[in-house]
């Protein structure tokens, strides 16, 4: 049964801002992120809370941090609560299991996507053009293929409104060459690191989305990692090419699709969930949890 739901944080000792999904406080020399229970989708946040989501998605971040820091910094401090500023401990039962403390730093205005199966935009582009941003793909290959190689494919990050793609040329225009070359050497080898480790527990990672800063000058993993709200899960024993792998995966697509079957026009207000929806959609993402972690994530109880 769902613990808790929150949909904002107020912890007044520190300025915030709110994001779709997280609440980010400045703690001075570090941030404070807390993961919340909303959702967003087409760029809206949705009227309805997913019970427990932030509490998933931390987890989930968590776990991939650990596993990965030492090929790919990241900004993790701590995730226990204890590990706080003092301040912040009367505030444990809302921020315990949804909250990290992460370092500080200078984020770069890219979102660095890796696709290693079409499906999504990317195959809306490949019927059209066989291409994907721009990249010539071969023909013949169907909806929700394996990509010969990962291909990597950088979007604006925008404060308001929808990402715009990048193509690398565009890219190297907005943060120079030699960022262009690490952001997408970076991206493309944790993707194949991260796709490998979830097939190995029956998860095909599809796509997913990185967001990298400079902490103290590093090139530095921020944000949320392998998650099923920055990435596109199938359930390996259930994966067939040639369809969309939508209704049995582990992620957001399932709410999208919900919302595109609605009659919405993509106007706010955006419509409310139903219950249906709801528990469906948190059963997703705590399998999602389950099977990526197993038995790797001691002391963590959703």
């Amino acid at each position: 049964m769902p613990n808790s739901v929150v949909t904002e944080t107020h912890i007044s000792e520190y300025p915030m801002r709110r994001g779709k999904v997280r609440d980010i406080y400045d703690l001075g020399q570090e941030l404070l992120i807390v993961a919340t229970d909303r959702i967003s989708a087409f760029d809206q946040i949705l009227p309805d809370p997913i019970p427990d989501k932030g509490k998933i998605l931390t987890a989930i971040s968590v776990f991939w941090f650990s596993l990965t820091t030492e090929a790919f910094p990241n900004h993790l401090i701590t995730a226990d609560v204890a590990d706080f500023p003092a301040e912040l401990h009367k505030y444990q039962d809302v921020l315990e299991g949804r909250s990290i403390l992460v370092k500080k730093g200078r984020v770069i205005p890219v979102e660095c996507i890796v696709r290693g199966y079409l499906g999504g935009s990317g195959w809306k582009e490949y019927q059209k053009s066989r291409t994907i941003n721009g990249i010539s793909l071969p023909e013949g290959l169907e909806e929700s293929s394996k990509l010969p190689e990962p291909l990597f494919t950088p979007t604006t990050k925008a404060e308001e409104g929808h990402d715009m793609p990048l193509t690398y040329k565009e890219l190297k225009n907005l943060v120079g060459d030699e960022l262009a070359a690490r952001l997408q050497d970076t991206s493309v080898a944790l993707y194949k690191y991260g796709a490998q480790e979830a097939e190995n527990s029956g998860i095909i990672i599809a796509d997913t989305k990185f967001e990298f800063a400079f902490c103290n000058e590093k090139l530095t993993v921020v944000d949320e990692i392998f998650t099923p709200d920055s990435s596109r899960f199938w359930p390996l024993d259930q994966y067939t090419p040639g369809k969309s792998q939508a209704s049995f995966g582990f992620d957001k697509q399932y709410v999208r699709d919900y919302l595109t079957s609605s009659n919405w026009n993509f106007a706010p207000p955006a419509p409310k969930l139903t219950a249906e929806v709801i528990t469906k959609t948190r059963e997703k993402y705590l399998e999602a949890y389950h099977l990526l972690t197993g038995n790797r994530l001691a002391g963590v109880k959703i």
